[in-house]
């Protein structure tokens, strides 16, 4: 199936996306975060860890704000418009 203008563009804006945030850093402060709290040679005070937790939850935030999870995806009819369901009766058949 042939992608329409409209899906061509949101394709590459939600790569042009991906690379700002690639760029930004979001992505490696939480995986940082997450090789501190899964050092075991590392002690963390309850405070330091609620923290850490919070900077990881907020770049997570931030990054699903710009992108979309991929696995939500909007189903929409030909051309982008309504979807129509037509709903047919095969008890007679």
């Amino acid at each position: 199936m042939a992608k329409t203008r409209a899906q061509l563009n949101r394709a590459l804006r939600q790569d042009e996306m991906r690379k700002k945030i690639e760029a930004s850093g979001y992505e490696s402060h939480v995986h940082d975060v997450i090789r501190n709290l899964l050092d075991p040679g590392q002690e963390f005070s309850a405070v330091e860890v609620q923290r850490m937790n919070s900077a990881a939850t907020l770049s997570l935030k931030m990054m699903a704000k710009f992108i979309p999870d991929l696995k939500s995806t909007e189903v929409t009819g030909e051309g982008g418009e309504a979807l129509t369901i037509n709903v047919q009766s095969f008890k007679d058949a």
